[in-house]
Parts: structure tokens; sequence; C-alpha cells
């Protein structure tokens, strides 16, 4: 499928069973009109629903599209065909267009929201030199995700990189993402989208908002040509094959967050791009009797992902972003909508599902699901049970944060999350299973969590009606950006013991780009337009709250240099175990409180076995206002608990180097209000 180099030639093929007339059509860059028109003979250039044409004399500079013929009867026979529309190749793996974020590209002159959608296809050749990279295959219990939007994350000014904005400024960043010591980075969406979709107006400015966060995608194979420093003539390709290979070099994996659901085609009223003008009916999920197109993504439109040619088009999709450009895993937007059938039912075993678990080349990256949709249902815990998929835990994110609230009756939740959520992935699966967040790009930063009782979207220009409305979130004392020191202590204990309860964790921890220094958006939980300093990452507080990133850092690696926090297997019923364990207390050892709604302390003893290849931990955390005093647990024999973190110290007593650790005088411990503190026995 798509564009073929052979040695006799260009092979162009593309998939239409209700098309019947097809013509593929050249362009000259910079040129309005066609070159040249081939209309397809059937009888020559057709197998099956497949229309082929080789090209022995093709000037792989050109640009490229289709136009289709055939039934024009949406609410009829459901088919979109209109021969005047230059339509995309589903296979593209580069779009013209769009080099320059931001500026819109049109060839009529009518630059309304949809004229960006004239852009044409590019034959890219595979001429990159890898020098040898491999995938780094990093088992997925030992690595640490952090979420990233390739403009965002360099765009503002304070990041002091040459090329702000691109796939080249994380380059350029790639130093600061070592030291932080996260070993993966998972980007928002970076196949072609449309930024100037929007058509929202921030209320205040007046100022247009754009697409950001590009989570509309107008051809699955092709990266964003505006991330790119030069984003013309097939070059994105090379600059995204470049970030990869540089990252890899660091020690750094890649996972996309990859668009599957919906397409930037968007509902009935929505641009003919692509898929709606190819074969609208095979596509997209649409009503028996009226060919409406179901909305299980809030899009407008729904993929019609089970159907045995859309499976074919996502695997080698996948397969291409693995086998080309070298990508380390995925993450699948609103993945629920892949198990559903062509109804929009849901399925037992929907075949993408199980084919996507099952693929031999995508046998060693890592799949991760976000395991619900836009209609209701949610799959957290029962997406899947093939060992490969992992899954977002929106358990985790809520039972961590209405702890972190001080709300009542959150200590057994808590607990079951701390040891890696047994009750969603004991049967089938791993704690690796679990990809524990407590924020992501969709709802608050870190501190705003702490920062904000309410969102405060009206820059969006819906009148804060968007976003969620509960975020289980508490501003510590007052709503947004004070001055009052006493409340500015407690978020910031609150952003530790958070911390904490992530990282230390069973389960794969996620955070988002500057969550390690406080980055903030201001309240707003819904930044999807906000492409200014809303959404970007301000460097300057990397500066300003140097201590937090410090803590940070030293708890990252405090994780990963103790397999102790990075178990593939659940915690034994029975203990004492062999193989170590966990063991539960409230104030007293031996005494945890999974009964008291009003409790909100909890400590955990976790041991590594009786071979002692791991020292002994003690976590305490105290939900409560005031500070409760905890009675240590007897450590191992021949040991002494010695204090590495106290969220309510202060620099650097809030986290210390495990050889500077102090040991305890006595066999009591105070932890603060909303505070957490962590044991280990030496």
């Amino acid at each position: 499928m798509g564009v073929t180099r052979r040695a006799d030639g260009y092979n162009f093929a593309i998939f239409a069973r209700h098309a019947e007339r097809v013509w593929l059509v050249f362009f000259r860059s910079g040129v309005e009109a066609p070159v040249a028109e081939l209309e397809f003979d059937p009888t020559v250039n057709k197998t099956g629903d497949v229309w082929h044409i080789l090209l022995h004399d093709f000037d792989p500079h050109l640009r490229y599209g289709y136009r289709m013929a055939g039934p024009y009867e949406p609410h009829g026979s459901g088919h979109w065909y209109q021969p005047d529309k230059i339509l995309l190749d589903p296979y593209a793996k580069a779009l013209t267009g769009g080099s320059e974020w931001g500026m819109a590209y049109c060839r009529t002159g009518l630059c309304g929201p949809l004229s960006t959608f004239q852009r044409r296809c590019l034959h890219v050749e595979n001429d990159f030199d890898w020098e040898g990279d491999r995938p780094l295959n990093r088992p997925l219990r030992d690595t640490v995700i952090y979420e990233l939007h390739v403009r965002g994350f360099t765009r503002h000014r304070s990041a002091n990189v040459d090329h702000p904005g691109t796939y080249q400024g994380i380059v350029e960043k790639i130093p600061y993402l070592k030291k932080l010591g996260i070993t993966a980075v998972e980007l928002l969406p970076v196949a072609e989208f449309n930024e100037h979709e929007s058509t929202f107006r921030n209320p205040q400015t007046n100022e247009r908002l754009l697409n950001f966060w590009g989570y509309s995608p107008l051809a699955f194979f092709a990266p964003k040509a505006g991330y790119a420093v030069n984003g013309r003539n097939g070059d994105q390709v090379r600059e995204f094959k470049e970030m990869v290979k540089a990252l890899h070099k660091a020690g750094i994996e890649v996972i996309l967050d990859v668009v599957f659901n919906h397409t930037a085609e968007g509902g009935a009223n929505g641009p003919v791009i692509s898929f709606r003008g190819i074969d609208n009916t095979i596509y997209y999920l649409l009503d028996e009797k009226s060919h409406d197109y179901l909305n299980f993504s809030g899009c407008g439109n729904t993929v019609n992902c089970n159907h045995p040619w859309v499976r074919h088009l996502i695997m080698d999709c996948l397969r291409y972003w693995v086998v080309e450009m070298h990508v380390d895993g995925f993450r699948f937007d609103l993945a629920s909508i892949l198990g559903r059938g062509p109804k929009g039912e849901v399925l037992s075993n929907p075949p993408m599902v199980e084919k996507i678990a099952e693929d031999p080349i995508l046998a060693h990256t890592k799949i991760i699901a976000e395991a619900w949709d836009a209609a209701g249902l949610y799959q957290v815990g029962s997406f899947s049970s093939h060992f490969r998929w992992a899954e977002w835990n929106g358990r985790f994110r809520d039972d961590v944060r209405a702890f972190l609230c001080g709300h009542e009756g959150t200590v057994p939740q808590l607990a079951t999350r701390i040891a890696g959520s047994a009750d969603l992935y004991q049967q089938s699966r791993h704690p690796y299973s679990s990809i524990n967040f407590l924020t992501s790009h969709d709802g608050f930063t870190l501190y705003d969590l702490m920062s904000y009782d309410q969102k405060h979207n009206e820059a969006n220009g819906e009148g804060n009606r968007d976003g969620l409305d509960y975020n289980l979130s508490w501003n510590s004392g007052a709503e947004g950006e004070t001055n009052d020191p006493a409340i500015n202590t407690l978020r910031f204990r609150r952003i530790r013991t958070g911390a904490v309860l992530l990282l230390l964790s069973q389960g794969v921890p996620m955070f988002v780009a500057g969550d390690e220094f406080g980055r903030t958006q201001h309240g707003n939980n819904n930044a999807w337009c906000q492409d200014n300093e809303t959404g970007w990452v301000d460097w300057r507080l990397a500066t300003k709250n140097r201590d937090l990133l410090r803590f940070f850092r030293l708890l990252i690696a405090l994780r990963k240099r103790h397999a102790v926090f990075r178990r593939d297997r659940f915690f034994p019923a029975a203990t004492p175990a062999h193989d170590g364990g966990i063991f539960w207390q409230s104030l007293r050892p031996g005494s945890p409180d999974w009964a008291d709604a009003a409790a909100k302390t909890l400590g955990f003893h976790l041991t590594s076995g009786s071979d002692r290849a791991e020292p002994d931990f003690f976590v305490m955390c105290n939900a409560h206002r005031t500070t409760r005093i905890f009675e240590t647990p007897t450590p191992p024999k021949g040991t002494r608990w010695h204090r590495l973190i106290d969220t309510a110290a202060t620099a650097p007593n809030d986290i210390v180097p495990e050889q500077e650790s102090r040991p305890l005088a006595a066999s009591t411990m105070a932890v603060a209000g909303f505070g957490a503190v962590v044991l280990i026995a030496r």
C-alpha cells in the first residue's frame, strides 16, 4: 500500500472498495494546477479492492494525491465520493505544506479554518543513516515515562535552545533529560494534524486559538512538518529520525501517543480530506439506518478499527513507526474504541487489540492503552487480559489524589495502588501493567493540583464549560497564586509527597514535563488550544524551584537503584515470604486501619526476602492536617533505620543520598500533615 520503490519504478496502491473511478494526480511544488493525471483502468490496475499502478518514469520530487468518483449519498448508501476533491493517501509518509507552525497553508487565498487541508502527499526515500541504532528494549518495569509536547517543551524563550518548538529542540534538551533520570519520553501526537482547525478565540484577547495538542490526525504515517526546523520536501522525516537516534544514544526510549480512534475529518460538517472520500462506509462507524457518524471519540467520527482493511492499515502504520522510524512503543489514545465492533458494540475478544498484542514486529515494544473512550466505556483493568498490554491506571490517579486531598476512606485503596493494583491486573498480568500517574497533558499539572479547587478554562473560549469538573484537587488554602508562605510551603510538601507515592509504588511511573519543577497552567485543566505560555514549559521555574527539581532527580535515582520498587510479580498473600513482601500498618506496626473511614495514615515496610539482596524500606504517609507519630517496625538484624526522605523538611534535608542518611535516635518518627517519610535499613 502507498508508494513502493521497486527496481522497475514506483508502485502506487490504494484500497477503495466502492469507488467507481480513480485518478492519480501529480503536482509540482508551489503550483496549483496538476502537472499530470492518470486514470486507473480497472481491468489492468485493480486487484480485488486495491487500485494500483506502476510508474517507470516517476520523478519522486512530485507531489501527489487521488481523486475518486462514485455515489454521493451521505444518508443513503453512506458514500461521500466527490471527484473534485484531492484526497490524501492514507499511507503517505510525508505531507507538503504546514512547514511553518501557525502559518496557514492555502493555495486559493481563502485562508479559513479548513484551508490548510489543501495539502499533497510526498514520497520519502528510506536512505537515512541510523549508524547502527537498535531498539533499547528496556524492560517495562524499569521504565520511568516523561510525557511531553514536542512544541511546548522548548517553545518558551526560557528554554534557551537554538531551535525552539522542534524535534531538534528536544535533542538540545537531552543533557537535562539524562540528568533528570527518566528513561522514556512519551510524545503527544506527532502525526500530521491541522493546528488551524480550531474556531475558538480567547474571549479576553480575541486571540485565535490553535489545536495545540494535535489529537486530530490527517495522516497516520506522516510526522508533523511544523515540528521540524526545515519541514519541507520531506525533511521532517529526517529530523524526526535524528531526534530518535540522539535519544537512543542517550539511553532514552521514544513512545508515541497515537490516535487511531478518529480523524480530522470530524462529523458530517467536517472536510473531506482522505478516508471519507476514499471509502466512508469502510473507515468509519455509521448508524445502520441514517448513516450518521457514530461518535464514541467525542470528535465527530469514530474509526471502524475492527474492519479487516482498517486493521491492516493500523498494523502497517505501527510497524512503519517501529521498523523505519525506530520508535520504542505506543500509547493508544481512547484505546477502548479499538475494541468496538461495526455497530459500536463492545467486542469480547477484539481482533484489533489481539493483533497488536501478538504481532511479532511489535513484540518488544511498549503498548499502553488509555483504557476508556468518550462515550463512557471505562475498561481500566479489563481492557485486555493479554500480558503485553499495559494501561494508564486512572484508578491510581484518582485514589492517590483523593488521599493527597485528605479525603476519608482512602487508605485501603491507596494501599492497593502502592502494591501494584493487584485488584486490576493480578489475574493475567503484572504490576508493571499499571502505568501509574497523577498528572498527564489532560488535566491539572502537579502544581495546579495542589493550588486550585476549580478549573479555570475561560481562555479556551468555551465559557469554562470544557474540561473535567471533577479533579480531586485541593488548593491548600487559597485559590491560585498567593504570597502566603504557609500555603506555599504546604503546596510543595504535598507535591513532594505525591512524587514519593508515584515513584515508590509498584508499577511504571509517568509524569508530565515540568511537574518536576512546579510548572503551572494557572488552573487551566484542558490546555489543548493554548499555544502560548499556558501550554509551554517555563524553564525559569527550574531555577526558581531548583530544590523541587533536585528532589525529583534523587527520588528517580532511588527508584532506579533499588529493584524492590520495581517488582515483576505481585506480593504474595502469605508473609513472611522468600521473595520479599510488604507489611502494612497505621501508626503502630501490625495495625493497619483498613476499616476506619476516618483513618488517614498509612505505613508500609518493604522487604526483599531472605537473600537480603536489597535493603528494607519503611514509608510513612500522613493525610491529616496535623502531625502524627509513627512507631517504626523492627529493622533487620544488624541494621538501623536511617532517614532518606522527609517531604516536610527544607532542602537539602527533604531528600539525602543514602550514604549521608542519618540513623534514627528513637523507634518513633513524626510525620507532618500531608507529609511522607522514607527510611532505609542500613
